[in-house]
């Protein structure tokens, strides 16, 4: 499934049944799959369909817990694993922008530069007809994830090969700073049992989609 079919599937969200209400649209996958890659790059084009503010980014990432959270809870050694995300914060946002068409909704993100969640990166505004949302775990069964999907239209699997995400997940640590020892260990250790344990919810989606052949986009943040 190219990009352009996967365009034109964002897009029918926009004018078919039910097209009236603001769309929430989700993506979720394990860990260097392409999410954010997909969801900036469906935005970006949807905004070239329909108009500038037509769409909006909401990254699950945002909702990281801060190192000192992290620090406090004793959780800095699963960064990323389910219960170092602010859950609920997460789902309360998705429940607003489902709900409020009069206001601009300041949407946080995560800094891989800072390596800390930062506060009103993206904007939902009031004429946003598509927002797509993008994380680890929304396909997950655990409570509270079946509320954040409960507000979404659609939910799509991003699927990528093993190694491809290996292999990327490496490079991100390498460009954060790690040495290739802890990269090796942080992805064996972390990113790939956080991995194995979003994949349970695959068959939860409504559609698989590749996370390979997207064009990159500037300010690859996001550590999804």
């Amino acid at each position: 499934m190219n990009e352009d079919t996967l365009t034109a599937l964002a897009l029918r969200l926009l004018h078919g049944p039910g097209s009236n209400a603001r769309t929430i649209l989700g993506l979720a996958g394990p860990p260097g799959a392409g999410k954010s890659t997909l969801a900036r790059h469906l935005v970006a084009e949807v905004e070239r369909h329909e108009g500038p503010g037509s769409a909006a980014y909401l990254p699950l990432d945002g909702f990281h817990l801060s190192a000192a959270q992290l620090d406090r809870l004793g959780l800095s050694h699963r960064k990323g694993a389910p219960a170092t995300f602010d859950a609920h914060g997460y789902i309360a946002l998705l429940r607003r922008v489902a709900a409020d068409r009069f206001q601009h909704i300041y949407v946080p993100d995560f800094d891989r530069d800072l390596d800390e969640p930062v506060a009103a990166r993206h904007v939902v505004a009031p004429h946003a007809r598509l927002v797509i949302t993008e994380g680890n775990y929304l396909a997950a069964a655990e409570h509270p994830w079946p509320e954040a999907r409960r507000l979404l239209r659609e939910l799509w699997w991003v699927e990528t090969d093993d190694t491809v995400r290996e292999e990327r997940l490496l490079r991100r640590h390498r460009d954060g700073g790690r040495d290739e020892t802890t990269a090796r260990h942080w992805v064996s250790s972390n990113d790939q049992p956080n991995g194995e344990y979003v994949k349970a919810g695959r068959s939860l989606c409504t559609r698989i989609v590749h996370g390979t052949g997207l064009p990159s986009l500037p300010d690859r943040r996001s550590v999804s």
